[in-house]
């Protein structure tokens, strides 16, 4: 949070200023913005950690609820309407710039209320069924940009001609700025189920040593993965590709042991 306040005070603008070309300063500075289109950069890691940490606390809440006697069925209702109001907030906030209605839903909240939903309806399922759709929907994802077919949109790794495009064109009109996609909430849900996984590990009875090395060895299988993988699927964070997401999401993990 201390960082999105950086961000949104402007503060980190006045490290890329072309005054400190060539310092530490500047470099720094890079880190705190987004890549342009192809790699990583720190700040690119935000948005998946955020998601990631949802999932982390939803065994935590969820299962205290379900202890103290509420059903399946009134916590899903409870997450339905959270999710609900996470996507009208996350659309709300994108009418506030333009000073009128805007229909885009690339925000994090909006995406967020898809991940989180998702995560929520299989959370009770064995932790193997867990990671296997989180994989499916990487797998969905890359395969709709890959074989998209539509003129003008069968691009898959160039800005504003891939299917995420075309699908934001067919949902919202037009495109929502910047090349990211609404579609980022299909494949950007594995990491907010990755996070739940996390949290049942946090939950588990194991010595603390396990914990953190199982989820160190998922992270470290989540980078060599994910940067091994870059030499055929570009890490792009505008849209999800399959590489950013197992990349980031090992990342993740790793912030987590560093955290915890």
């Amino acid at each position: 949070m201390f960082m999105l306040v950086g961000e949104f005070s402007g503060f980190f603008g006045t490290l890329v200023d072309p005054a400190m070309d060539g310092t530490i300063i500047s470099a720094i500075g890079r880190q705190l913005h987004h890549v342009d289109w192809i790699g990583l950069h720190f700040w690119d890691l935000i948005q998946p950690f955020f998601m990631f940490i949802v999932g982390v606390a939803m065994p935590f809440s969820m299962t205290r609820r379900w202890n103290s006697g509420d059903s399946w069925n009134k916590t899903f209702h409870h997450a339905l309407i959270r999710s609900v109001l996470l996507l009208f907030l996350g659309w709300a906030l994108y009418c506030i710039g333009p000073g009128k209605i805007t229909y885009h839903f690339t925000n994090v909240l909006a995406q967020l209320s898809v991940t989180y939903l998702i995560a929520f309806l299989i959370m009770q399922k064995a932790v193997k069924w867990q990671l296997l759709v989180s994989f499916l929907l990487i797998l969905a994802s890359d395969l709709l940009y890959r074989f998209w077919s539509v003129e003008g949109f069968n691009q898959p790794f160039t800005p504003d001609q891939n299917f995420g495009s075309w699908f934001d064109l067919a949902l919202t009109g037009s495109f929502s700025g910047g090349s990211w996609v609404a579609f980022n909430a299909i494949p950007t849900t594995a990491h907010t189920i990755w996070g739940v996984i996390a949290g049942m590990i946090l939950m588990n009875e194991w010595k603390p040593r396990k914990k953190i090395q199982t989820m160190a060895i998922a992270g470290i299988v989540g980078l060599i993965v994910g940067y091994g993988m870059s030499s055929y699927i570009p890490i792009i964070k505008h849209i999800c590709t399959s590489s950013f997401v197992i990349v980031s999401g090992g990342w993740c993990f790793i912030g987590l042991v560093l955290v915890d």
